[in-house]
């Protein structure tokens, strides 16, 4: 009897972090800032460093480069498409761009750099007024994403997908609904 609440113990243990894994974030607002009335918005660029390359173990530093700009093409278009829906979002066309004028809220990424144990996405989120160039919330840096999926693209779409439902939160103030 011992040996089988033993067994079926460690089973359990060996199980809960799988578990734990395996379900999607619920992110919550934690600037106090309202911008859920916030109409247009300017995405700035997800910099991944084009000098990581090698690291990454890519042939060349112009296929990291497109890598990186696929992602963010990817990253902006879900933002649009479906974390910021009904407002008129613009993004950078990358990293140099920070043209923010005439939006209402400019979302700008810093310390930008992929998590070496965990292969997610570690960035923080500040949320600059372009009319007054101030900044009016910020998220520090945080890892999102902690899975590794065989497929480097694969894993850092999810982490992107992570940071638009963080942003979802926190401009709209509503947690994305679950995928069915």
């Amino acid at each position: 009897m011992k040996r089988l609440v033993l067994i079926v113990g460690l089973l359990v243990g060996l199980a809960s972090p799988l578990l734990l894994v395996a379900r999607p974030h619920k992110y919550s607002k934690e600037t106090p800032v309202d911008m859920s009335g916030t109409k247009t918005i300017f995405l700035g660029w997800v910099d991944l460093s084009p000098e990581t390359w090698r690291l990454w173990g890519y042939g060349s530093k112009e296929e990291w480069t497109d890598i990186i700009r696929d992602l963010n093409v990817d990253f902006q278009s879900s933002c649009q498409g479906q974390y910021l829906a009904g407002r008129t979002v613009s993004f950078a066309k990358d990293s140099n761009d920070e043209n923010a004028a005439g939006n209402d809220l400019y979302i700008k990424f810093s310390d930008v750099n992929i998590d070496h144990d965990y292969y997610g996405i570690r960035l923080s989120i500040h949320f600059i007024d372009p009319k007054t160039n101030t900044e009016i919330g910020t998220i520090p840096s945080h890892l999102y994403y902690e899975k590794r999926w065989f497929k480097f693209q694969l894993y850092m779409r999810a982490a992107l997908d992570e940071v638009s439902a963080k942003l979802q939160a926190e401009v709209t103030g509503k947690s994305p609904e679950k995928k069915k």
